[in-house]
C-alpha cells in the first residue's frame, strides 16, 4: 500500500469502527455477545445433528461457523453440487435461533483439483511441490483455483441469500498460503512493474549492483527460492508485500461475489494475530468485521499479557469492536506437549477478550473430532459429551455472558499507542543483520507489558498513521522508516507529543536500503542524537547501566554508540560513560530513545517516565496488584486476576458487578482465575458506544 495511502489509516480505523461496528451491532443487539464455535456437521452422521442443536440452545450458543472445510462435501466431483445436506444444517440452526456465520469452502480444495490440476498445488522455494492431503494446497496465483473457488462461492451465496440462519460470510480460513511456483512467477513480475514502473526502478530499489544481480529482462526476475547463499533481501521483502496482495486479492474476489448477492450481510476472515505471512493493517479495511484466531500458551506464564496485546492489535485493526472466532476450551493438539487449561481459565480469557473490545467470543470446535488431525483438539462438547466439567464449564458461560449484553458495542479508549508495521517486521527478521535477537514482535511485547502492568490501555498503529489523538506514542522496533513517515513522526512531536523510540529502528528505508550517513539518519533532529555503530554483546553478559539522576540497571544483547546533539543523557552504560536513554524536548513534545535493550524492571521505570511526561494515567487511580489486568471499556472497568493468589484491589467509588449484581465499594478481592466488570452507578442506565 503506497505510504500516502497508508497515512490515513488512523482516521480510518475510527471510520471503519463506525461503519462497520453495525454488522456486529445488529447481531449484538439481537443476540447480546455472540457465543459459539466452529461447527462442522459433515463429519458426523445426521443423527447427532439434532442433538447438536439442542445442546447449543442450553448452552446458550448464538452463532456458529459451517462449512468452513466443507468443498469436498459440496462439491464432491468437479461441478457436482451436493447442498441438501447443508440446507438441513441451516434450517436445523434458523429453527433454533442460532446464527449461522456461513464460509465459503476455499481454505481446503478437494483431492480432485490437486489430481486433475496439478498446478493449482502450491511449490516450495526448493522448487518440490506440495501435495494435498493436509490443508491449504493451492497456489494463491492459479487461475484454475481461482476459477474452480468462485464457481463454487457463486453458487453458494446464490442459494443462501436469503436464508434466516445467514448472519455473517466467512471467507477462506487463516490466509497464508506461499507459493514459488512458475505461475507465481509471472504473477510476481506483473505486481513488480506495478510497484516499481520499469526494470531500472527495480534494479535500483533492490540494489542489484551488489553480487553482480543486476537484471537486463523481466523475465529473468523470480520468486526468491533456495539459493547458495543469502538471498537479496530487498527481493524477499517485496515478495512478501506480493504474497499478501496475492492472498488479499483471492480475499477480495470471494467477498465482492458474496456482496453482489447479499450486500447487507456483513463480511469476514479470520486472522492470526501477529502472523508473519499476511500485512494485516492492509487487510482490515477490507473487511466488514474483523476477526481473530488465537491461541494462548497454559505453559507461558505471560500468556495473558501476549493475549491482552494481541487482542488490542485486533481492536486496533477494526478501529472498534471485533470478533475472537476461534480459542480453545481448554487444550489444543498442535503443540509438542499440549497442557490443558484449568478450571476458570476459558471464563477469565473470555472476558479478557471481552474487556478488550470483543463483541464475539467463538471456540473451534463444537463438537471433537474423531478423525483426523485434531481428533485431540479440545471442544465445547468434548469426546466423553455433555455429561462433562468442561461442558459444564461452557454451559455456566454461556448463560454469564448474558449479563454483559449492555457491554457491546462500546469502546477502549486508549491515549497511548504502539507502533507496529509489517513490512519492517519482515525486513527486520532477514539474515545478514547485526544480530537476529532483536524480534520486533518480542520487543513490541516487552515494551507493551510495563503498560498492562499499570493498567494503560494501548492501542496499536502502523507508523503511516494519524497519530495525533495520542498523547504517548511508542516505537519499540521500527528498522524500516520512509523519509514522510519519519516526517509525521516529527511532526508528531513537534505538535505536542510524546514519542519514545526503540533500537535499531529508522535504520533502512522502505526497500531496505540502508539510510546514509549517522543513524537513525530521518529521525536525528527529533531525537537530537545520532550513532555510529551497532554493538550487540554476547547472550550471557548483562550490561551495567545507570540512570542519570540515580539508580542502576541491566540491558542484554544489544548497545549502540551514539551521542547527543541536544538530547540530555538519562542513562548511561556504566563502563563508558556513553548514552543509553536518551530525551530530547522538542517542538511543543518531547522525544525519547533507547539505545540498548534494558531488562524488564528498567522497562517499567521508562514506561513511568514516558507516562508522566505523557500526562497519561490508568483505569485505575494506581497500578493494580501484580497479575491483575485493568481495562476500562465504556461505562465499565473490568478487574481480572491472572495471578495465583488472592488480590484485593482498590477501586475508585461504589459500583454494580455486571456479572452478579454485587455492589461492591471500596476494594474488590479477587480469587484466582476471577473477573468482575463493575459499573459505576451513574452509567447504570447507560449504552453508550464511546
Amino acid at each position: 500500500m503506497p505510504a500516502g495511502d497508508r497515512r490515513q489509516l488512523g482516521a480510518a480505523a475510527r471510520e471503519r469502527g463506525r461503519a462497520v461496528s453495525p454488522g456486529l451491532r445488529d447481531l449484538t443487539r439481537r443476540h447480546g455477545l455472540l457465543f459459539g464455535g466452529d461447527y462442522n456437521p459433515e463429519q458426523w452422521p445426521e443423527e447427532v445433528w439434532a442433538e447438536d442443536v439442542r445442546l447449543m440452545r442450553e448452552a446458550g450458543v448464538n452463532l456458529v461457523t459451517v462449512g468452513v472445510f466443507s468443498w469436498a462435501r459440496i462439491e464432491p466431483e468437479p461441478g457436482v453440487r451436493d447442498f441438501g445436506w447443508l440446507d438441513r444444517v441451516l434450517d436445523l440452526l434458523a429453527g433454533a435461533g442460532v446464527a449461522v456465520d456461513l464460509a465459503t469452502p476455499t481454505a481446503s480444495p478437494p483431492p480432485w483439483l490437486g489430481h486433475r490440476w496439478p498446478e493449482t498445488l502450491p511449490v516450495d522455494e526448493s522448487g518440490h511441490r506440495l501435495w494435498y492431503g493436509s490443508r491449504n494446497q493451492f497456489c494463491p496465483s492459479s487461475p484454475v483455483y481461482r476459477e474452480r473457488a468462485l464457481a463454487l462461492v457463486e453458487d453458494l451465496a446464490g442459494r443462501y441469500a436469503g436464508h434466516p440462519a445467514l448472519a455473517m460470510w466467512h471467507v477462506g480460513n487463516e490466509y497464508g498460503q506461499v507459493c514459488h511456483c512458475d505461475t507465481t512467477a509471472g504473477a510476481f513480475r506483473a505486481w513488480l512493474r506495478e510497484r516499481h514502473g520499469d526494470l531500472g526502478a527495480l534494479n535500483d530499489a533492490w540494489g542489484t549492483a551488489f553480487w553482480s544481480q543486476r537484471y537486463s529482462a523481466w523475465e529473468e526476475v523470480l520468486p526468491p527460492r533456495r539459493a547458495p547463499y543469502l538471498v537479496n533481501p530487498a527481493q524477499r521483502l517485496d515478495f512478501r508485500r506480493f504474497c499478501s496482495d496475492a492472498l488479499l486479492a483471492h480475499f477480495r474476489a470471494e467477498r465482492d461475489v458474496l456482496r453482489a448477492h447479499t450486500p447487507d450481510i456483513p463480511v469476514t476472515t479470520n486472522f492470526m494475530g501477529f502472523f508473519n505471512l499476511v500485512d494485516y493493517w492492509s487487510w482490515a479495511p477490507e473487511e466488514d468485521v474483523v476477526s481473530d484466531d488465537w491461541y494462548p500458551d497454559p505453559a507461558d506464564p505471560l500468556s495473558h499479557v501476549r493475549a491482552a496485546l494481541t487482542h488490542d492489535l485486533m481492536r486496533s485493526l477494526a478501529g472498534g469492536p471485533w470478533m475472537l472466532m476461534e480459542q480453545a476450551v481448554s487444550a489444543v493438539n498442535w503443540r509438542p506437549h499440549n497442557l490443558p487449561k484449568p478450571p476458570g481459565q476459558l471464563r477469565l480469557e473470555s472476558f479478557q477478550a471481552v474487556a478488550r473490545g470483543a463483541d464475539g467470543l467463538c471456540y473451534f470446535q463444537w463438537r471433537a473430532s474423531r478423525s483426523g488431525s485434531e481428533r485431540f483438539h479440545s471442544a465445547m462438547v468434548p469426546h466423553a459429551g455433555p455429561d462433562t466439567r468442561l461442558h459444564r464449564e461452557v454451559r455456566a458461560h454461556g448463560a454469564e455472558l448474558r449479563a454483559l449484553a449492555g457491554v457491546a458495542g462500546t469502546r477502549v479508549p486508549a491515549r497511548v499507542a504502539l507502533v507496529f508495521d509489517w513490512p519492517s517486521w519482515w525486513a527486520a527478521t532477514e539474515r545478514g543483520l547485526p544480530s537476529d535477537r532483536l524480534d520486533p514482535v518480542e520487543e513490541l511485547f516487552r515494551y507493551y507489558r510495563p503498560f498492562w502492568e499499570r493498567g494503560v490501555s494501548v492501542d496499536l498503529a502502523p507508523p503511516s498513521a494519524d497519530l495525533s489523538g495520542y498523547a504517548l506514542v511508542v516505537a519499540p522496533s521500527l528498522f524500516l522508516l520512509g523519509e514522510d513517515d519519519a516526517a509525521s513522526l516529527t511532526s508528531y512531536v513537534r505538535g505536542g507529543g510524546t514519542l519514545a523510540v526503540g533500537p535499531f529502528s529508522g535504520v533502512a528505508d522502505r526497500d531496505a536500503r540502508v539510510h546514509r550517513g549517522r543513524f537513525p539518519a530521518p529521525l536525528r533532529e527529533v531525537l537530537g542524537l545520532s550513532g555510529e555503530e551497532w554493538l550487540p554483546v554476547p547472550e550471557d553478559r548483562a550490561v551495567p547501566c545507570a540512570w542519570t539522576d540515580g539508580g542502576a540497571f541491566t540491558a542484554r544483547l544489544w548497545t549502540e554508540l551514539v551521542r547527543a546533539e541536544g538530547a540530555e543523557a538519562v542513562a548511561v552504560f556504566a563502563g563508558s560513560g556513553d548514552p543509553a536513554v536518551l530525551r530530547h524536548p522538542c517542538g511543543a513534545g518531547t522525544a525519547w530513545y533507547v539505545a540498548t535493550r534494558p531488562e524488564h524492571d528498567a522497562l517499567a521505570t521508562l514506561a513511568g517516565r514516558l507516562l508522566a511526561d505523557a500526562g497519561v494515567t490508568g483505569a485505575l487511580p494506581g497500578p493494580p496488584p501484580p497479575g491483575v489486568e485493568a481495562v476500562r471499556r465504556g461505562p465499565a472497568i473490568f478487574l481480572l486476576n491472572h495471578g495465583d493468589g488472592t488480590a484485593r484491589v482498590p477501586i475508585p467509588g461504589p459500583a454494580r458487578d455486571l456479572l452478579t449484581g454485587a455492589v461492591v465499594d471500596g476494594a474488590v478481592t479477587l480469587a484466582p482465575r476471577e473477573a468482575v466488570a463493575l459499573q459505576s452507578p451513574e452509567h447504570e442506565a447507560s449504552n453508550t458506544e464511546e
